[in-house]
């Protein structure tokens, strides 16, 4: 029999560091997290919010967060249990229940913030692109529209995901979408 070489020797446990917690459990991408929440030098203090999209095994959480040092912050919340008031029964989890969530946790931030009123969303349903900036600038008010950044966490990013209804309910109403 050869000579068999040690490759983990005391030197390497010595140094050996574990990763995060949520790493290890595969639910926190920290090299993604930190670019979304990372501020500018010149802009301290100042929050920047996320849209957090999650998918459970039976509905669909959407919140607006924003991070702080000693964690995050949630600023209001919507799940698609909430549309059971509505009068939708079943297929919480849907791409239809998704755009519902987003929508219904965009109405409680605008309200939250007094701006419920100034963007109301669109009327109709045109199927066109629906700007609230242009909307912002006709009024000539000093309130801009309420900016996010999609946080979709681990999921994928393909074509048709819920995610993106979830963010196109939301975008229906209030806010417009942060370069990330």
């Amino acid at each position: 029999m050869g000579y068999a070489k040690i490759l983990k020797t005391r030197q390497y446990f010595k140094r050996y560091q574990t990763k995060f917690r949520r790493r290890r459990e595969c639910k926190t991408d920290y090299y993604a997290r930190k670019r979304m929440i990372l501020q500018d030098c010149n802009k301290y203090g100042t929050p920047k919010y996320r849209l957090v999209t999650r998918f459970s095994n039976t509905k669909v959480i959407a919140q607006i967060v924003y991070s702080t040092l000693e964690g995050d912050v949630v600023i209001c919340d919507a799940n698609s249990f909430e549309l059971k008031k509505h009068g939708l029964t079943s297929g919480l989890k849907s791409y239809a229940a998704s755009y519902a969530t987003g929508l219904l946790v965009a109405r409680r931030l605008l309200k939250k913030f007094g701006l419920d009123t100034t963007y109301k969303g669109a009327a109709t349903t045109t199927g066109e692109n629906y700007d609230v900036t242009a909307l912002a600038e006709t009024y000539n008010n000093d309130r801009r529209p309420f900016k996010v950044i999609l946080d979709i966490g681990l999921a994928r990013s393909t074509v048709g995901n819920r995610v993106y209804a979830v963010l196109k309910g939301a975008l229906g109403k209030i806010i417009s979408m942060m370069d990330a």
